[in-house]
């Protein structure tokens, strides 16, 4: 039992979160959340982006990505009730993370591995590859990209096998690697990734329609930019696996060291008929956010829609910010996405959110009018494991001092990188299962002046 408390307190705590004002934050936090997650939903941002048949040829729509699913569904729908277009005239496959899947009436939905690629999704894109190769000038080739697009498209190049590039993977992800960092890797070890897809279609007309879930929404570091020249090269590629300790094997090594594996680059002739739209991007959704939290009675103070650093140092700076507009006597709420990351050693599970959430309750240590929500966007903290797996977590108040009382501890369970367990135990994991888009995290922090 907590130090201090006794059933009957223990018993207060529990229901303190769940109701009055703790409990009401905590529905404001759900909101914000929703919100930023609908802003991104291709229902909503598809449609007005998606082209005009081709005169006479046909539309071939390669998809990838955790919205791979939901945006071929909407294209489906819209082509067949703008266009009455002829079941012959469209062909393709998508590509998705496992558990992402959804009926769809043409296109053929794969569900693959993410963030570690699988065998499926190695099939799939030898699939879309030769799809792609098979493209005629009169065709378009409609590229539908989301977040997990550079998981789910796996092509080995070179000797490189599939349990090689899985290693790799694995590596880069426990590493701490940037997003831009990783796929600098990737497109180098890749037949699709940094604009190599592009090369395979051409010349047919190209059109990307990309959901983005990066910073700066950089074209070539959504799904590894498979559509548009890369900017990284070899030699950034091997630097970043030397500086991250990510150990190569002979055949990616030496890939790596070939000049005539350099991606293609801006002014080749395989983006002569490519074009690139962003639909989505998580900027959007913050603003949502924002606008929503402004809605339920707090100013926003929005700290960007692309931070990046070690999950537990944003947590802490954070708490510091949250803590002073408490003591000004704000009423605000602290809005902010991108990607953070997680540098592993420990044996626990979790993710990027779920550690922040845990590190933001230490850093609070109990101060009374704050709680904060933390979540992929995507419905799966991190992009590992299950579908059903946690998007974030809920802290408040009570948090740590429920925690103690469950005889946890909250120190610890941060330095073993188990979040995922200690949230679970506590009923405050984030779980709104798949939610078909991805434009990277939203992290709220509601600040009351009372």
């Amino acid at each position: 039992m907590a130090e201090g408390l006794g059933d009957e307190g223990m018993a207060d705590l529990n229901a303190a979160h769940l109701s009055g004002p703790v409990g009401a934050r905590r529905a404001v936090l759900e909101a914000v959340f929703e919100a930023a997650v609908a802003a991104a939903h291709p229902r909503l941002c598809l449609p007005q982006h998606l082209p005009p048949p081709p005169a006479s040829g046909r539309i071939i729509l390669l998809a990838a990505g955790k919205a791979a699913a939901s945006m071929t569904v909407v294209a489906e729908e819209f082509y067949e009730s703008e266009y009455r277009l002829p079941r012959e005239r469209m062909t393709g496959i998508a590509v998705t993370r496992h558990g992402y899947g959804q009926p769809t009436q043409w296109i053929e939905i794969v569900e693959a591995g993410h963030p570690v690629p699988d065998a499926a999704g190695l099939a799939a894109t030898e699939r879309a590859l030769a799809l792609a190769a098979g493209a005629h000038k009169e065709d378009l080739v409609l590229v539908l990209l989301s977040g997990g697009g550079s998981a789910n498209w796996i092509a080995p190049a070179g000797n490189l096998t599939l349990a090689e590039k899985q290693g790799i993977t694995r590596a880069l992800l426990r590493s701490g690697a940037s997003i831009d960092e990783i796929n600098a890797v990737r497109k180098h070890l890749s037949r699709i990734k940094g604009g190599r897809l592009a090369r395979c279609a051409a010349p047919a007309t190209i059109l990307t329609l990309a959901i983005s879930d990066v910073p700066r929404d950089d074209p070539s570091t959504i799904a590894s930019g498979p559509t548009v020249p890369d900017p990284t090269t070899l030699a950034e590629a091997r630097a970043i696996a030397a500086r991250r300790g990510v150990p190569l094997t002979a055949s990616a090594e030496a890939l790596l060291d070939d000049p005539a594996n350099e991606s293609p680059k801006a002014g080749d002739p395989a983006f002569a008929h490519s074009r690139f739209e962003i639909i989505a991007r998580p900027a959007d959704s913050i603003a949502l956010a924002a606008r929503t939290a402004r809605d339920a009675g707090y100013e926003p103070i929005v700290l960007g829609a692309d931070l990046e650093g070690e999950a537990r140092e944003v947590a802490a700076d954070h708490a510091r910010q949250a803590l002073a507009l408490r003591e000004a006597g704000r009423r605000a709420a602290i809005i902010s996405g991108g990607e953070l990351t997680v540098t592993l050693k420990g044996k626990g599970r979790g993710g990027p959110n779920q550690e922040y959430a845990l590190a933001l309750a230490l850093a609070l240590d109990g101060a009374a009018g704050i709680s904060a929500l933390a979540g992929d966007t995507d419905g799966t903290d991190g992009g590992g494991g299950a579908a059903s797996d946690p998007a974030g977590a809920i802290v408040d108040e009570t948090t740590i001092a429920r925690a103690r009382g469950l005889g946890l501890d909250p120190a610890a369970s941060l330095a073993d990188n188990d979040s995922t367990r200690f949230f679970e135990a506590l009923g405050d994991l984030l779980l709104p299962g798949p939610t078909r888009t991805n434009v990277n995290d939203c992290r709220v922090i509601l600040v009351d002046d009372r």
